[in-house]
């Protein structure tokens, strides 16, 4: 059995949809189908999903935008129209928002969650309603039904662990089960989000659940990149690489497959395939727990930016003990979270998102670390790039560091902080934001195209 997930591009329109019909009738082990909200149709469309948090919006403010919600509709009655469909499933999908909106109000973040889900939910009972008109078995499969139980935590659910056994029992279902991706319910029936883009934590789940051989995940690309396409033309294409360098690369900015969808694939070591939806006979991109490492000591870097550091100096810091614990209780009294925290022996630097820190919230960090702490220095930098060179090849191979370091040196670049990752699987490098386009190249040239390789 298959678990196929499919993203919001591959079910944008008709078009699309007949695509992915195609897809999952060409294999008879492609069984669990989830799906996310019809997503952009074109660089300037609006998402369904963006669609209903406005229309949420609108609603909690009192004004019953009319305007907003036949927006969303449309949008499905536009597939649905392009493939010759009756209006029973429109009928049914405008029912199911309606009451959603008329419901209760009091809780907002709970209103905006289930207004949210209901872009996946009702596109699952359009897909399925699809594949019925095309004389396939097929059923929309209800989350809460199903047994998907998660935390009660707007926007940020996670799977509860009896969820896996209650699913399992999906694999004894026939025809082709369409599965509504972003979602899950609480143990007292509220539905709550995955993080966006949480339809792929969906698929996860699911493979685990039913032990699947194979998670194939649709999106618009042929296959992951080494390397961000905006920033280097036509970059190599990765062919295989392993949970632990995905999840690296996610982090650091890989939009490909949000950074929490592999954890319970991973945890079944249940093989994951990138694929493409418009050109399904692509191999794409596997991701599995082991690989041989065949191409280099590098298979991707990623980059991302708006940190900021804060570095902190003190004279015989490694003598006194609880100072890293007392550093960083700083920063959790002050609801801050922190990325890396690379150290030597007199000096420590904390990395953070710097859309945490205002002015006024920057000089409490400052003068409580002097006055608490009675460091020598203490100093913020701010618009700085990370940028994530990964492979499981480093482990074993000498000199990486010494090459990127003399790549980005070659090109002028200064660097204002590295941290060799504890995973082994990856390095660190922190630059200016101004620099981090142009560092990003010097380390693909030395790593991908360099002569040596």
């Amino acid at each position: 059995m298959k678990v196929v997930k499919f993203g919001g591009t591959s079910l944008a329109s008709g078009e699309q949809l007949e695509k992915v019909f195609d897809i999952v009738v060409s294999d008879q082990d492609r069984r669990l189908i989830v799906v996310s909200a019809p997503g952009k149709r074109f660089s300037k469309d609006i998402k369904v999903t963006d669609l209903l948090i406005a229309t949420a919006q609108a609603w909690l403010k009192g004004s019953e935008d009319d305007d907003l919600f036949q927006a969303v509709i449309n949008r499905y009655r536009s597939i649905t129209d392009s493939l010759g469909m009756s209006d029973e499933v429109i009928e049914r999908i405008t029912a199911d928002l309606i009451e959603l909106l008329k419901g209760d109000r009091s809780n907002p973040e709970q209103f905006m969650d289930a207004i949210k889900a209901s872009g996946e939910d009702n596109n699952a009972k359009l897909v399925a309603a699809y594949f019925q008109h095309r004389g396939i078995e097929a059923a929309y499969i209800n989350p809460r039904e199903a047994g998907l139980i998660v935390s009660s935590e707007p926007g940020n659910a996670q799977v509860l662990p009896e969820s896996y056994e209650r699913l399992s029992h999906l694999k004894e279902k026939k025809g082709i089960l369409i599965f509504p991706g972003f979602f899950g319910y609480t143990t007292d029936g509220r539905v709550m989000t995955f993080p966006r883009s949480g339809s792929d934590i969906t698929g996860s789940i699911l493979a685990n659940a039913v032990k699947a051989e194979l998670y194939e995940n649709y999106t618009d690309v042929d296959a992951v990149f080494s390397v961000n396409p905006s920033i280097v033309e036509n970059p190599k294409e990765i062919a295989v690489l392993t949970y632990r360098e995905m999840r690296e690369l996610s982090y650091a900015g890989f939009s490909v497959l949000h950074d929490e969808a592999l954890i319970p694939a991973f945890r079944a070591e249940i093989p994951v395939n990138i694929k493409n939806t418009n050109n399904p006979d692509s191999p794409g991109t596997m991701i599995v727990s082991r690989r041989a490492e065949t191409n280099g000591p590098v298979v991707g870097i990623a980059s991302d930016n708006d940190f900021c550091s804060i570095y902190v100096s003190k004279y015989l810091m490694n003598r006194e003990i609880g100072f890293g614990r007392k550093l960083l209780h700083i920063l959790e009294e002050l609801h801050l979270s922190y990325e890396h925290v690379p150290s030597g022996i007199d000096d420590l630097t904390v990395i953070l998102r710097q859309n945490q820190l205002d002015h006024e919230r920057e000089q409490i960090i400052i003068d409580r670390i002097k006055n608490e702490l009675d460091a020598d220095e203490v100093k913020v930098e701010h618009n700085l790039s990370l940028i994530m060179i990964v492979g499981e090849g480093m482990r074993s191979n000498v000199g990486t560091m010494a090459r990127a370091s003399r790549a980005l040196a070659d090109k002028g670049i200064n660097i204002e902080m590295i941290n060799q990752g504890s995973s082994e699987v990856s390095m660190m490098f922190g630059v200016k934001e101004a620099q981090e386009k142009l560092a990003v190249q010097a380390l693909y040239e030395a790593f991908f195209t360099d002569v040596l390789v």
